[in-house]
């Protein structure tokens, strides 16, 4: 991984530093070698009009110059062509050289006739000069930069060609040492970009490498892995915050599953136990019934926890569909009450607040709603103290509707108050008090109140009371079609 990651990233770089380094040598090349012709032709210029005077003077010689005149004559172009650097020579109109400031520098005493008529075919119109680097078709003895310009005799009339050439060979030198400093600046500005891009590298790879290292234990069955030492990397943080996400899901999973077990394996062995007892004689025929009706609780409370387990089912998997409508909440909290009247006479618990003729009209679904009256008066009426009291109220507000519900009695320790909403979560004293329950039937309150964009509050004082409260729309207008998360207020 890594090593095809480092690969693959230094193959890339390496691949854009050179054709880079390419791409910006060709183009100071052309830039270079554009402006050394500009300024070599210039210079040819000004010289060209210098000895042009003396290509007309010969011009209207009626004799070539001979002995000291013509040492003479060859001194001053070479004075004029040093001063440029160049050497220059005059022809007639058929190309024959007539006089050269450097013989050694032609090959032939005749310039090509092409290449004179070429010259005046595209000699500038108005300084009828003519630029090129080359040879003059053989005429040179090396490629040269070449100006040319037309002369004219006494009469204004076309007599001949006036060249100067400046050599090549300083381009070709010029050419030389640009590309050896521009290789050697390319080999240490590579050199240079490798070791950047190596601890580029290191810092790019290694958390990645340690990410995919972390990951193929991960999905090795290691749950407790995450990538250590790579503070301030996204993809760490975000991988170590999935794997937290997934061993928390999978380890609730796995309390689910136990808690399930252990629900179900307690009233299973206990109406096992009785029956067994019955069927072998060792419950003696007097006492059957009242086993029987032992055996009856133990199969209500694995009714309410199987029921309990398809609420549960159903809520999670989203089949459960809010059908609101306007309807006495009022109603559902007495109905609710009388249903317990049995269990609040026999522990002797004074109900308060509930009267029969209130009317409080809620938008929810009566039947969801119902639910969640019957599991928090039944948590209630099951945790209130004996002879203590269970008070039912509600406050109205123009967008929801409070209902609480508040019983007397030890109360919920304040570090387990945020707990009592989970799934299958029983306090301490709950575990002792309760042996009804499986601790569901908060986590369906919280769940149904969710679906409703309700918020469920729990309040407690240890010794003294615990209520628990929730809201529902009170109109139309208050429930929106997209359920919001519940929220959990602790006091």
């Amino acid at each position: 991984m890594r090593k095809s990651i480092s690969t693959a990233f230094f193959s890339m770089v390496s691949t854009l530093m050179v054709l880079g380094i390419v791409l910006m040598g060709c183009s100071e090349w052309v830039l270079f070698k554009n402006y050394f012709a500009k300024d070599r032709y210039e210079t040819l210029d000004q010289v060209v009009n210098v000895a042009k005077r003396t290509a007309e003077y010969l011009v209207n010689s009626e004799t070539m110059p001979q002995g000291a005149e013509l040492d003479a004559l060859n001194t001053k172009l070479e004075i004029i062509g040093e001063s440029a650097e160049a050497y220059l020579f005059f022809t007639d109109r058929q190309g024959n050289v007539l006089i050269a400031s450097d013989p050694d520098k032609l090959t032939t005493t005749t310039v090509p006739l092409d290449i004179c008529q070429r010259a005046n075919a595209v000699a500038d119109p108005d300084a009828r000069h003519y630029h090129a680097f080359g040879d003059l078709g053989g005429a040179l003895t090396e490629k040269s930069y070449i100006a040319a310009v037309e002369t004219i005799d006494d009469q204004s009339l076309f007599s001949g060609w006036l060249f100067l050439c400046s050599s090549g060979a300083q381009l070709t030198d010029f050419k030389q040492q640009f590309w050896s400093n521009f290789l050697l600046s390319a080999c240490v500005m590579l050199l240079c970009a490798s070791v950047l891009t190596r601890l580029l590298m290191r810092q790019l790879t290694d958390p990645l490498q340690k990410v995919t290292d972390a990951a193929q234990r991960f999905g090795g069955g290691d749950l407790s892995v995450r990538v250590e030492g790579v503070e301030g990397d996204g993809l760490a943080r975000t991988f170590n915050q999935m794997a937290e996400n997934i061993q928390s899901n999978d380890n609730s999973q796995g309390q689910f599953m136990g808690n399930i077990a252990h629900e179900l394996r307690t009233p299973m062995t206990t109406i096992k136990g009785f029956v067994d007892g019955i069927l072998d004689g060792t419950i003696p025929p007097e006492m059957q019934n009242h086993y029987l009706q032992l055996v009856s609780e133990e199969t209500g409370r694995l009714a309410r926890l199987i029921q309990n387990m398809l609420d549960l089912s159903k809520l999670e998997s989203g089949e459960y569909q809010v059908n609101a409508r306007m309807f006495n909440i009022w109603e559902t909290l007495t109905g609710v009450a009388l249903a317990a009247e049995q269990r609040i006479n026999d522990g002797m618990i004074e109900l308060e607040g509930l009267t029969m003729d209130e009317k409080v009209l809620v938008y929810a679904d009566p039947d969801l709603i119902h639910q969640v009256v019957y599991n928090l008066l039944e948590n209630a009426v099951k945790f209130a103290n004996e002879g203590g009291y269970v008070e039912v109220s509600y406050t109205v507000d123009p967008k929801r509707t409070y209902i609480n519900i508040k019983n007397s009695g030890d109360g919920i320790p304040k570090d387990e108050i945020s707990k009592v909403f989970d799934r299958f979560y029983k306090t301490d004293r709950s575990r002792s008090m309760d042996k009804t329950g499986v601790g569901l039937g908060l986590y369906i309150v919280r769940s149904i109140v969710n679906l409703h964009q309700g918020e469920v509050i729990a309040r407690s004082v240890e010794g003294e009371y615990c209520e628990f409260s929730f809201s529902v729309a009170t109109a139309p207008k208050a429930l929106t079609r997209q359920p919001k998360p519940v929220s959990v207020r602790e006091v």
